[in-house]
């Protein structure tokens, strides 16, 4: 299909949800993606920060085929052994217990904040419901994580919002302290912000929201939608810090872009759920338990987590070369795959610009540009981006 057919037909028929840029992309193979027109691009942004093993890695693509030539659905009515198998694979390589699988960050977020109320209502009483979020911080689009957003514009519109959520500022323990009522049942918070901006606490950040959540009696909640499965240089972003928490979501690039959601916790939180309190009827799929596994596995056994930092280090080494050359360039950042410059200017014509020259990057916060390419990439890839960028901002 030619690609104005394709946007055509998208236009016409698909809610005006997305700003889409103007390419249809029809394929793509490790960190290259190509349009209908059969150009190829570079691809810094894999998704959002979901194929972390690029597009049509092999072993991905072969554990998926192989799964739909076996089981692709029977409820959860049902034990399987690929969620069986992916169940003990997260719990093996966490800090939790027990998992809850779903379709998306989103759905796995909501979980949270209903096993945070119901573990909330059983062991410190039903006036314990109240949950702390982070100003600029992202945790969905349902009704429930929109709330818990901490980003009015997310929100407008969609008033009146759920009751029980608190607002502060991210990396601020006295104004998180300071926060705390007699309602509050537990912190939610992305250990790197990554729709606000790449923003990286200071190092003793999260160690200090497990201390006042000890203190407290609170739940503390990673949300590791985007930070996950290996995009800061660890499995969980959440080992930086020695901590453990008490509930971590994940989503994204758990899949490799298989759509595929899961909500871990520790056993004592955990036990608060019992049938009928919570459900998904895709959730753990076969389909999307063989995508898991595949991926974990991959990620854990084949030095993909080695060469995030490196790459990522030479990355963030060559971000920092870019500010001298460029007075636009205000802050570079990262932390892993996970990289980020904040702009004294518009971001959107600079991410246009590098369509042009076949490098997908995107912009958040309207002068931020964010960096999250797949895990797999190379030094070269690194090197053609950062020409296009300066060659990009040396036009402008």
């Amino acid at each position: 299909m030619k690609e104005k057919k394709i946007k055509d037909l998208v236009d016409k028929n698909i809610m005006n949800t997305y700003r889409r840029t103007p390419i249809a992309l029809v394929k793509g193979k490790g960190a290259l993606v190509e349009d209908a027109q059969g150009r190829q691009y570079l691809d810094f942004i894999a998704g959002i920060a979901v194929c972390n093993l690029g597009h049509a890695h092999p072993k991905v693509v072969k554990a998926i085929r192989k799964q739909a030539k076996e089981l692709m659905h029977v409820s959860n009515l049902y034990y399987t052994r690929p969620q069986a198998e992916v169940a003990a694979l997260l719990t093996r390589n966490s800090f939790a217990d027990k998992v809850f699988f779903c379709n998306s960050g989103a759905e796995a977020n909501e979980a949270a904040i209903k096993l945070a109320r119901k573990y909330a209502h059983e062991n410190l009483g039903p006036d314990k419901f109240e949950l702390i979020t982070m100003k600029d911080s992202f945790h969905g689009r349902t009704m429930a994580t929109i709330t818990a957003t901490g980003q009015e514009k997310f929100q407008f519109g969609f008033t009146p919002l759920l009751d029980g959520f608190r607002y502060v500022p991210f990396n601020d323990p006295e104004a998180l302290e300071a926060a705390i009522t007699p309602r509050t049942c537990g912190i939610m918070l992305e250990p790197v912000q990554g729709e606000g901006g790449v923003i990286i606490p200071q190092d003793d950040y999260l160690a200090r929201v497990r201390e006042i959540c000890d203190r407290h009696k609170l739940l503390m909640i990673v949300d590791e939608v985007q930070t996950g499965i290996g995009r800061t240089g660890k499995l969980f972003a959440y080992e930086y810090s020695g901590i453990k928490p008490d509930i971590m979501t994940l989503a994204k690039a758990l899949g490799n872009g298989f759509p595929v959601g899961v909500m871990l916790a520790t056993d004592e939180v955990a036990r608060a759920f019992s049938p009928g309190n919570h459900a998904s009827t895709f959730g753990g799929n076969p389909l999307a338990m063989a995508a898991v596994r595949a991926t974990l596995k991959t990620i854990l056994e084949d030095d993909i987590l080695e060469n995030c930092l490196e790459t990522g280090a030479y990355f963030l080494e060559k971000l920092q070369q870019l500010k001298k050359r460029h007075d636009i360039i205000t802050d570079v950042r990262g932390r892993g795959l996970m990289l980020a410059c904040s702009l004294s200017i518009e971001g959107a014509g600079i991410v246009a610009k590098c369509q042009e020259e076949g490098l997908l990057i995107n912009c958040t916060g309207g002068k931020t540009l964010r960096f999250v390419p797949p895990l797999i990439i190379t030094r070269q890839d690194v090197d053609k981006a950062i020409y296009i960028l300066d060659d990009v901002m040396e036009g402008l």
